[in-house]
């Protein structure tokens, strides 16, 4: 089953709306080969319409230029796209396509595809959180700044339950740059919290 995988900047007090003000005096050579780790584990992006929109204003233009970056965008004009949007589309980048009937059913079936590898959520806030709801990211990649933002849409929304996660990953950066990949893990008291445990030991 293929796994799905959020990828996010965030600040410190849990902003994930980025402001470039706050984010790229952090960009390195390190977060970027971690941003390349992220998308060489999918071949399916999931994105929201802002970000889609973001990316087919930028990638298509990056990649016909030809510069340093342009085999990152033909990596990502190559990928399958799955796009989110209450609105219909005309896609004016390859391999575009509208999500059909309800995200979470859309999701589930993408998961469940045999022919997907992964499916990536790069941004796409609103995404995020309806699959974190439904129990559908398997993995959440937070590259962590060391900054408060104070302001902006925070990844974690309001709501009844916690979401317990256990932390598969850590790397820290010159610059402050904290990378986490955590993924969900039961709750105390819960089956699975201890095998949880477990296997966090096993790999420390």
């Amino acid at each position: 089953m293929a796994k799905v995988i959020s990828t996010l900047f965030i600040s410190a007090d849990g902003v994930a709306e980025i402001d470039p003000d706050w984010h790229f005096p952090y960009f390195d050579d390190n977060m970027g080969r971690a941003v390349t780790e992220d998308y060489d584990t999918s071949d399916v992006l999931l994105i929201a319409r802002p970000t889609y929109d973001s990316f087919a204003g930028a990638w298509p233009e990056r990649e016909a230029a030809g510069g340093d970056d342009a085999p990152f965008a033909k990596q990502l004009g190559d990928m399958r796209k799955v796009v989110v949007s209450r609105q219909p589309l005309e896609f004016t980048w390859r391999n575009s396509e509208l999500v059909q009937g309800d995200l979470v059913d859309a999701v589930t079936a993408l998961k469940a595809d045999a022919g997907i590898k992964g499916i990536l959520i790069p941004g796409s806030i609103s995404v995020v959180q309806q699959l974190l709801a439904a129990g559908l990211v398997d993995e959440l990649r937070l590259l962590v700044h060391p900054v408060a933002a104070r302001k902006g849409r925070k990844l974690f929304d309001e709501g009844d339950s916690p979401y317990h996660l256990r932390v598969t990953a850590t790397e820290a950066y010159p610059t402050g740059v904290l990378r986490v990949i955590y993924a969900p893990a039961g709750a105390p008291g819960q089956a699975g919290y201890d095998d949880a445990k477990e296997q966090l030991a096993a790999g420390s």
